[in-house]
């Protein structure tokens, strides 16, 4: 209308990077001083009970500052990355209604794609083909199975563990029904978040800062009962749980096998966690336009700046 000035939409930071990069508490800082929430986009922190190896914000963390999408399923019931999106969106659409700033923080880069962006719907699954790639796995290893499909689709395999069967049959299937690699599927993607300006603030510590911070928060993670925490899990809810495939997760629970020593896991831990840390940057370099910074103290100023620009 002539003489109205348009109303911009509020402003949503996606705060992202590599794992142990330091974004919690980035996010915590920034949505204390802007009165804002938080969304966490994390696929683990969405279990309940995977607190200490999801690095699962305090309860006095989550008192001081809400933090969404935290402790929302048990961790034998399904979830997926559409699930994720669709409850993102809920959450996001009720924090505009109250009208404060909300964050998005968390590496899982599929599920901010869910969030963001949206999903395609997919083929319907293919047993016959899945039994295939299922055996090939059980006869060459998972390394194998992820190395084809890292021939077909890189960008897929980029963002997907090795170690994640499940993920990297699924990718595969997609390719074998469609033609299209699984990241082509995304990229034409679904319907976009509406009624916000997304600014994506990154974090990418050189790479050894990154080693030392995981190193710490490994250690961290021990001393503080992720053995224990896995026992716990495998006495209720068995040794086949989903989540306790996940790094950190899956040393610990060769520890409660006697497979492994304490000291072994946790030199696993730290380098399968570099491991996964480059696939993370490979995946966000590549999907988003990013304002990437070396250390926390960088992104806070440009995170403090979009916000009084926009208040």
């Amino acid at each position: 209308m002539d003489g109205v000035a348009a109303v911009a939409p509020p402003l949503l930071t996606a705060l992202v990077g590599p794992t142990a990069a330091g974004k919690s508490a980035l996010g915590l800082r920034l949505a204390l001083a802007q009165g804002g929430e938080i969304v966490s986009c994390d696929s683990l922190q969405v279990y309940r009970g995977l607190d200490v190896g999801s690095a699962k914000p305090t309860i006095e963390e989550r008192r001081r500052v809400p933090h969404h999408l935290v402790d929302v399923v048990d961790p034998d019931e399904p979830f997926s990355a559409a699930d994720y999106g669709r409850r993102g969106r809920e959450t996001l659409a009720s924090i505009r209604e109250r009208g404060v700033p909300p964050l998005v923080v968390g590496g899982t880069g599929l599920y901010l794609r869910a969030l963001l962006h949206g999903l395609f719907e997919g083929p319907s699954r293919d047993d016959a083909l899945r039994g295939r790639l299922e055996a090939m796995a059980a006869r060459y290893g998972e390394a194998r199975l992820h190395r084809r499909l890292a021939q077909v689709d890189p960008d897929s395999a980029a963002r997907i563990e090795p170690a994640d069967r499940i993920r990297v049959v699924r990718a595969l299937e997609v390719f074998h029904k469609t033609g299209r690699p699984l990241s082509g599927h995304h990229r034409a993607g679904a319907e976009p978040l509406r009624g916000f300006e997304v600014r994506y603030l990154g974090l990418a510590p050189s790479r050894d800062a990154l080693r030392t911070a995981i190193e710490v928060r490994t250690r961290r993670m021990l001393a503080e009962g992720l053995v224990e925490e896995t026992r716990t899990l495998i006495e209720r809810y068995g040794p086949e749980l989903r989540p306790l495939q996940s790094i950190g997760y899956r040393q610990a629970a060769a520890v409660v096998r006697g497979a492994l020593r304490v000291d072994e896991a946790q030199r696993d831990i730290v380098k399968e966690t570099m491991r996964y840390a480059k696939r993370q940057m490979t995946w966000f370099r590549h999907q988003e336009q990013v304002a990437w910074c070396a250390d926390a103290a960088e992104a806070e100023a440009i995170a403090t700046r979009w916000h009084a620009e926009r208040s």
